[in-house]
């Protein structure tokens, strides 16, 4: 992805995730990068940063997702996602 617009590197949390867009009149897959972080000094929030490749499709213009979550949310989405990932195993 020659446009990207999130920083990957040795510390980014995913790359080369496999997802899914959807939108009004289109659906397609591509590879995506997932980052999970927080600010190096004096953190207040986690940030969920996500990037589609859009070079997989013509709908899709370069850009990123981010949402800022507090610890307390953190803490839920890290236990929702524990309680499915167990799901995946039985």
């Amino acid at each position: 992805m020659a446009d990207r617009i999130l920083t990957v590197n040795a510390y980014t949390t995913f790359d080369l995730l496999s997802a899914r867009v959807e939108g009004h009149g289109f659906e397609a897959m591509a590879p995506a990068v997932l980052n999970v972080t927080t600010d190096r000094t004096a953190p207040d929030h986690v940030r969920l940063e996500l990037e589609l490749d859009n070079t997989e499709t013509d709908e899709l213009p370069a850009h990123a997702e981010t949402v800022e979550l507090s610890a307390e949310q953190a803490r839920e989405l890290a236990t929702e996602l524990r309680k499915h990932a167990a799901e995946l195993e039985q």
